[in-house]
């Protein structure tokens, strides 16, 4: 199942991806606490489809790439970054170049509390696409990634979960208008998503709604003002246009 949210003038409305549009749904975290779906409460809905979840905490992996001589670690990223697919984002223009990181994110599922390598994907709610801008040449003074992972719309996420996609085998694609610059997924990221999982949770606490973004397996592209990057995870299309 796709699920999501779509901006309804009460507050976002949770939703499934239907075949004639957005379908209500019950509250996809009640449902995964007592190991259900959630059930369609409503006809198709009209509305902008928005990031699908506001995470408490994004965490991202870093290192988790080909040919990093440091080892697979952790740093955090400030939920107020986040934006829904098809949202402009204004590149900054005083910290270097801008680089789009096509990342398959992670939406957790409920408390973490006994989540281990062999069995994280009973915590898992399921995998988005995430796109998280950097400005890689702030970190050689920016050790733990606040100015180059900073900066309002910077972490792009969505427009669905996908709640079948499992996490051992999860494919990754970037694009630039129209043109794809990558084609990647799981298979290649040095530390797997259970054992990055795994890692996150034996050192802080993570519940319903975070998010894990597991690195960029060769999946960089500078990118410029004018441009529109494309992430897709699993045939989710996360869309990102820059000014």
């Amino acid at each position: 199942m796709r699920i999501g949210r779509v901006a309804a003038p009460c507050g976002p409305v949770w939703v499934r991806d239907g075949t004639h549009g957005p379908v209500p749904i019950t509250d996809p975290f009640a449902a995964f606490a007592v190991g259900t779906e959630p059930g369609d409460i409503g006809e198709t809905v009209e509305g902008t489809v928005i990031a699908p979840v506001d995470p408490v905490v994004i965490i991202g992996i870093a290192q988790n790439g080909p040919d990093h001589a440091s080892p697979v670690q952790a740093w955090l990223k400030s939920p107020r970054t986040v934006v829904g697919s098809g949202v402009t984002v204004t590149l900054r223009r005083d910290a270097g170049a801008q680089v789009a990181e096509g990342e398959i994110a992670v939406v957790i599922g409920r408390p973490t509390a006994g989540l281990t390598a062999q069995n994280a994907q009973e915590y898992v709610l399921g995998v988005t696409a995430v796109n998280d801008l950097s400005s890689p040449e702030r970190a050689e003074v920016d050790p733990r990634n606040f100015e180059s992972k900073s900066g309002e719309g910077y972490t792009p996420l969505g427009p669905w979960i996908d709640t079948d996609a499992g996490i051992d085998d999860v494919t990754l694609e970037v694009e630039i208008d129209g043109r794809r610059v990558a084609a990647t997924g799981s298979a290649q990221l040095p530390m797997s998503i259970r054992e990055c999982l795994a890692y996150v949770a034996a050192w802080s606490p993570l519940g319903p709604g975070d998010v894990i973004m597991t690195g960029a397996p060769h999946s960089q592209a500078v990118v410029a003002p004018g441009q529109t990057v494309t992430v897709d995870v699993a045939g989710i299309r996360l869309v990102t246009p820059f000014v």
